[in-house]
């Protein structure tokens, strides 16, 4: 399966998306004199509709860019949790809900990125325009993908069981689609088209925000009207930290951003080596512990944190002394807690040297398993992450932004190039950023067998506890058997799987030359022109 993609090429624009309607739909706003920015709208709204197993309007979503002048900023699509949704609400449970109304608790935030972004376009196209591609296929119908028909058999049963209109819409016939099956959305492509219509603003403050509030109450969600009107997406600046190889970006907290590029700097400082072997692959695992153990103290909604997490990347003491801990020989004991996630990442960039990394999710496959009635929106269950506490790290409090999984990646290299990438994947996120980056940047891998070639796993994937190393069929036998040696508890998981995320990536040359590549363990596609 390795070999049957290759990287894509182009000059006028280029578009990588988890599903090949989505990227076509960015492309064909580019050639419409669209920004990148203005395609990964497109991008996210197609993509809401024919990938709703992971992504949709009811979820979060993340942006960074990079403009033609080297400026890079950020936009954060993140719902905080309803003013309802107390620990009073929650008596009587040990944990939020993973599924139902009470996991449907916080904002959906995503809808507020996409306005946020645009209000920064200085020729934005008509929103119609952007959302005319989802809306066709919501109307029309899309065929269901292997993924989408696999995960709606697996979980099927606990997401029929909630209120809502999840097996009206996903579960047509009285049973699961099948790969191939036509899926229709009348309900969500009427909300697009009011979208379009009145502005997003509608979602949060209008007649819309009505309707959703209303579904959302009739089935038990803590979020109500006043919290809505109440959500603002926000702008803060990226984090960032300086290689060998040149500047990498990412989001802020309440995003694991920071973990990202704490593996790369830590991998770095540890001594890069090269080709695949032993060395490579337990460095950066080895630095993706030293990352995870710092996000899981420290990093969640910044407002509740008591440490910056820019203060600490700009610290080279303190990642020197964080790379010491690093034996190249040995395998830290494991494990640590795990975080769980689904996701979309998507990339675009133009021929006048923008550059865009967009990430939006409904955290688990289908969210909350509540779709509302009368809108077809499938409502995130992002704040099932919160623990219910009265202090601590990720504590339920009204208005606390949720810890994020979430995390778009950008690098400004120092030969002028800049890479766009990421995948999704919950805690598998960091880890395969890291495993592309240091693939295409450090050894000069191609860029679309860095994302094919076998990876690696640490943690726990969805329905199992096990904290293993897992790793793909594909590296040399000897790799297996060093890892193993060194005190890694190593689980073959079999040739390319999706447990592995659905990993995407895009480089602008500094001549104007693009570059994209797509994962063959999604249904992805790489669109250029």
């Amino acid at each position: 399966m390795a070999g049957t993609l290759h990287t894509v090429r182009g000059a006028g624009g280029i578009v990588t998306a988890p599903h090949h309607l989505a990227a076509q739909a960015g492309l064909d706003v580019l050639q419409d004199g669209g920004s990148a920015a203005q395609a990964t709208i497109a991008v996210a709204a197609t993509l809401a509709v024919v990938y709703p197993h992971m992504t949709g309007i009811g979820g979060d979503g993340f942006w960074l860019i990079r403009e033609a002048d080297g400026r890079v900023h950020a936009v954060h699509g993140v719902g905080g949790a309803a003013q309802a949704a107390t620990l009073d609400r929650y008596a009587g449970h040990a944990a939020v809900p993973w599924r139902g109304p009470l996991a449907a608790n916080t904002v959906a935030g995503t809808l507020s990125a996409w306005e946020a972004v645009l209000a920064t376009e200085p020729s934005p196209l008509p929103l119609s325009r952007l959302l005319a591609p989802a809306i066709a296929h919501a109307e029309a119908g899309v065929a269901v993908t292997a993924g989408h028909a696999a995960l709606a058999v697996a979980k099927g049963p606990e997401l029929r069981a909630q209120p809502g209109a999840y097996a009206q819409v996903f579960e047509p016939e009285g049973r699961p689609l099948q790969e191939g099956d036509v899926l229709r959305q009348p309900a969500l492509a009427g909300t697009l088209r009011r979208l379009a219509e009145a502005g997003i603003a509608d979602f949060y403050s209008g007649a819309l925000a009505a309707d959703v509030a209303a579904d959302l109450a009739a089935l038990g969600s803590p979020v109500a009207a006043a919290d809505l009107a109440a959500h603002r997406a926000t702008r803060p600046a990226p984090l960032a930290v300086e290689t060998q190889a040149g500047t990498l970006y990412n989001s802020a907290p309440p995003t694991q951003g920071v973990a990202s590029l704490l593996i790369l700097a830590l991998a770095e400082r540890a001594g890069r080596s090269a080709g695949e072997g032993f060395a490579h692959v337990h460095a950066l695992v080895e630095a993706t512990k030293q990352a995870f153990l710092w996000r899981d103290a420290h990093c969640g909604d910044p407002a509740y944190m008591t440490v910056a997490a820019q203060d600490l990347l700009d610290d080279a003491k303190a990642l020197d002394a964080m790379a010491a801990r690093i034996d190249p020989a040995r395998a830290l004991p494991w494990p640590q807690p795990s975080q769980w996630g689904d996701t979309c990442w998507f990339g675009a960039a133009d021929a006048q040297g923008q550059v865009v990394s967009a990430i939006q999710s409904t955290y688990f496959e289908f969210g909350s398993g509540l779709v509302l009635p009368q809108t077809g929106i499938t409502w995130q269950n992002r704040g099932a992450s919160f623990r219910l506490a009265e202090t601590g790290w990720n504590a339920l409090k009204p208005g606390r932004k949720p810890f994020h999984t979430l995390n778009p990646a950008l690098a400004a290299l120092h030969d002028g190039r800049v890479m766009a990438y990421g995948t999704m994947g919950g805690e598998g996120q960091p880890q395969t950023q890291a495993a592309v980056f240091s693939r295409h940047v450090w050894h000069g891998m191609d860029l679309q067998e860095a994302i094919s070639a076998p990876r690696w796993l640490l943690g726990r994937t969805w329905g199992e506890d096990s904290t293993t190393l897992k790793i793909e069929d594909g590296f040399a036998p000897e790799v297996y058997a060093a890892l193993a040696a060194a005190g890694h508890v190593v689980e073959r998981v079999g040739p390319l799987t999706a447990m592995m995320g659905h990993a995407g990536a895009l480089v602008r040359h500094p001549d104007g030359a693009l570059e994209g590549a797509t994962d063959p363990r999604s249904d992805g596609g790489v669109a250029a022109w």
